[in-house]
């Protein structure tokens, strides 16, 4: 059974796991469900400024859907093993590392003159790879607008996908669960953990009102 979940970094540089849900799979319908439930739990998206996703197309179509205002930056970690896939394995090392130089860029003219010279020299052998990069190019550099101390954190989905890591972790080592609210009652309590944890350690990256 997979979770859904959802995260939140105020201006502050607090984070929180604000909401969850157990559910059989990420598709769009569970996802426009989620959403719309934050929205009624008093979520006001007009505060928002960016949502990261990692290429799930469930969770994009929802949020397009319920969130059509609110720009969206894809996960530049998914999106590289994403470009991976279509690399043989003797190139995957130079043209990756190469691929990398994109998000490095000081700004977004910078990275687009980079990915223009990355296109040139792999577009030829590797022509679904490139385009894997260039369909997104607008959801890939939206963390550009941003404050520069924020990009290394808003340009993947690291941040959640940590507590993610920590929830498998910790029911993975039990069998099975009687019912929703078994597992509903154990995510629960690892997501509380965290919360607090949170707490005391702000992203000291977003500790101003930009």
């Amino acid at each position: 059974m997979n979770h859904s979940g959802k995260r939140y970094i105020t201006v502050k540089g607090f984070r929180e796991i604000i909401d969850f849900r157990a559910v059989n799979s990420e598709n769009e319908n569970n996802w426009t469900g989620f959403l719309q439930d934050l929205q009624i739990s008093g979520l006001t998206f007009d505060t928002l400024s960016l949502i990261v996703t990692e290429g799930k197309q469930g969770l994009e179509n929802a949020v397009d859907n319920v969130l059509p205002l609110l720009r969206r930056q894809c996960c530049w970690a998914q999106k590289m093993r994403n470009v991976a896939n279509y690399l043989k394995k003797k190139d995957r090392a130079k043209c990756l590392g190469q691929a990398k130089r994109i998000y490095n860029a000081s700004n977004r003219k910078e990275a687009k003159k980079v990915f223009d010279e990355w296109k040139q020299s792999w577009g030829d052998i590797y022509p679904k790879a490139v385009h894997c990069i260039e369909k997104d190019w607008e959801e890939l550099t939206a963390f550009f607008d941003t404050p520069k101390n924020m990009w290394k954190k808003l340009r993947t989905t690291n941040v959640i996908e940590r507590s993610f890591r920590e929830l498998r972790r910790r029911t993975k080592t039990m069998s099975c669960f009687n019912n929703v609210k078994s597992i509903e009652r154990i995510s629960f309590a690892v997501i509380n953990h965290l919360n607090e944890q949170y707490r005391s350690k702000p992203l000291y990256e977003f500790t101003h009102n930009s």
